[in-house]
């Protein structure tokens, strides 16, 4: 699948840009905190320009500022950087105007709207996965045996040694991306290529905690995880060779495992992809937080 917005385009408002990334922030960092473990994904700058062409991100700065852009389905929205709950009525008819919808709205934001005004819907490929970190500490039961057996088999198969992803290291998770490339099939462009591999060039920028992970000193896979708030992580990219069975079981119970104080990870959206949606399905997740979008009565 590539992920980039096939018809819907976003006219309006500024392209977004390196230079916006702390006053977009700012604005992003009381939403991240005040929802704690159930803060969405794409609560966060550096997601919003990783994926900006993807969806056609721009942003409309202003007293009630917005990002526009168009979800994978292609419907044209807003997400507020501010509580909505805030904004008249005739502000939010005003911005809504060119746009279809609010969009990412927290399900305990969109709860405490007025049904006669508000429209409330939610779409199941938009959801995050959301996990205790602990089942990937101690894969403990029945449901994740697998999981441990395959990590199992890793390390007696082969020396897995980690090193934080930096400059030094970068050449080697690039190449790693071009096997997993090869290995999902998938063309040059497709997929989250592209993000992937600006945000192994923007590691330090946005201060990701970056791993990548060798099996007999051959490079096997690398994580890029971001720290949200206190006590919760999103796993924003994992790329691992399919040459290494288990190398991502391994990749995310090292990383735990090394971050002691993260109690929650979020795995972000399935896109509606079904090898992915089984995939973070198996992981057995604790909660999946629902993406609503809100439009207005007319």
């Amino acid at each position: 699948m590539l992920f980039t917005v096939a018809s819907a385009q976003v006219d309006t408002g500024l392209p977004l840009a390196l230079e916006q990334g702390e006053e977009i922030d700012a604005m992003l960092s009381p939403l991240r905190e005040g929802l704690g473990n159930a803060c969405l994904s794409e609560f966060a700058f550096s997601n919003l320009y990783l994926f900006r062409r993807a969806h056609a991100y721009r942003y409309l700065p202003g007293p009630w500022p917005c990002v526009a852009g168009v979800t994978y389905d292609g419907v044209r929205h807003l997400m507020p950087l501010f509580d909505i709950n805030e904004a008249p009525v005739a502000v939010l008819q005003e911005l809504l105007r060119e746009h279809d919808c609010f969009f990412p709205v927290p399900a305990s934001t969109a709860g405490t709207l007025d049904p006669s005004l508000f429209i409330v819907t939610q779409c199941e490929d938009d959801a995050d996965y959301l996990y205790a970190a602990q089942n990937f500490r101690d894969y403990r039961g029945e449901l994740l045996r697998k999981k441990r057996q395959l990590m199992q088999q890793l390390l007696r198969q082969w020396e897995i040694t980690a090193h934080p992803l930096g400059p030094d290291r970068i050449g080697d998770a690039d190449s790693l991306l071009g096997v997993w490339m090869q290995d999902k099939e998938k063309a040059r462009g497709e997929a989250d290529e592209s993000a992937c591999r600006e945000a192994l060039q923007l590691v330090g920028r946005f201060g990701f905690d970056a791993r990548i992970y060798y099996a007999d000193g051959d490079a096997a896979g690398f994580i890029i995880a971001q720290r949200f708030n206190a006590g919760t992580a999103v796993m924003r990219f994992a790329k691992g060779s399919d040459r290494y069975k288990g190398i991502y079981q391994y990749m995310f119970h090292h990383y735990c495992m090394q971050v002691q104080d993260i109690a929650w990870i979020n795995f972000e959206q399935d896109i509606g992809l079904p090898n992915f949606r089984q995939t973070k399905r198996s992981y057995q997740p604790q909660a999946m937080l629902q993406k609503c979008r809100v439009a207005l009565r007319a």
